[in-house]
């Protein structure tokens, strides 16, 4: 059948070995972002082949057996298949999900999602244009990337959403109850922003204002995190930031804004 492609074990990898770094459940906000988001969902539901690919699971796959579990509350065929560019961390396919050696070029596979956390955060920023094309080329016509960071814990997460035409939003997502203010989201953008958070950059303007309207919102505190990033978020849209309003009521503090309102400025960052 059309579309039903296996990974291509000739196919030579294009890539680096990662630290592999993983933990269970680390990637659970972006999951949880990944099965309410109505593009995203919308995208897997409508596939004639609903491939997804893992790119860069780590030293073990225990993030891409869940991300599985997830996507199948969504589309139960889902198909997930996980790409390591070190054949040392290819393991057995186990619970409908398998696993094969890849790195940016897909193994020859049309994914209509692509998830890449915590792979080219280890690149110089000037490596992820070439990565994002090379990627966002071998996706289905309908196709998605995410790429995200994140904390060892998976407490503080941020990715870009991409479709074949190049990046279309920004998300950071955190635990309410172990970040302080929204600019400590920082440390964990991607690769594409984590530079950029310097004086004269919008992604430094978005995370300037937001620590602003948090500390108005300080005498919601006692009503909790949520609740008071709630009011931040309102704030923010009051002073023109386009922020996503999101009608389920939200575990995790979320920030998601179209990528021209973070978009890096052309002149070059400074040194990886």
């Amino acid at each position: 059948m059309a579309g039903r492609s296996s990974p291509n074990q000739l196919t030579k990898p294009v890539g680096s070995i990662t630290r592999g770094t993983t933990g269970v459940n680390r990637l659970r906000r972006s999951d949880r972002w990944l099965v309410h988001d109505e593009l995203v969902a919308g995208r897997l539901r409508a596939a004639a082949d609903p491939l997804v690919v893992d790119l860069g699971y780590g030293a073990s796959p225990w993030t891409t057996l869940e991300l599985a579990g997830r996507l199948r509350t969504v589309r139960p065929d889902v198909r997930v298949v996980g790409l390591e560019i070190d054949p040392q961390r290819v393991v057995p396919g186990r619970d409908g999900v398998s696993f094969a050696r890849g790195g940016f070029e897909l193994a020859g596979l049309q994914p209509v999602l692509v998830r890449a956390f915590n792979v080219l955060r280890q690149y110089p920023e000037s490596a992820v244009p070439e990565a994002w094309s090379t990627i966002l080329s071998g996706l289905a016509p309908d196709g998605l990337l995410v790429d995200g960071t994140c904390d060892e814990l998976g407490r503080r997460c941020a990715w870009v959403l991409l479709d074949r035409s190049g990046p279309r939003s920004l998300t950071l997502a955190w635990d309410p109850f172990t970040v302080d203010q929204p600019s400590d989201i920082a440390e964990r953008l991607p690769k594409a922003l984590i530079h950029r958070n310097i004086p004269g950059e919008p992604i430094h303007a978005l995370l300037t204002a937001a620590d602003r309207a948090w500390a108005r919102a300080a005498p919601l505190a006692p009503f909790g995190p949520r609740i008071r990033w709630r009011a931040t978020a309102e704030s923010l849209r009051r002073e023109g930031f386009p922020l996503r309003a999101y009608r389920r009521r939200m575990r995790d503090c979320v920030l998601s804004v179209p990528w021209d309102i973070v978009a890096p400025n052309l002149e070059p960052a400074r040194a990886d």
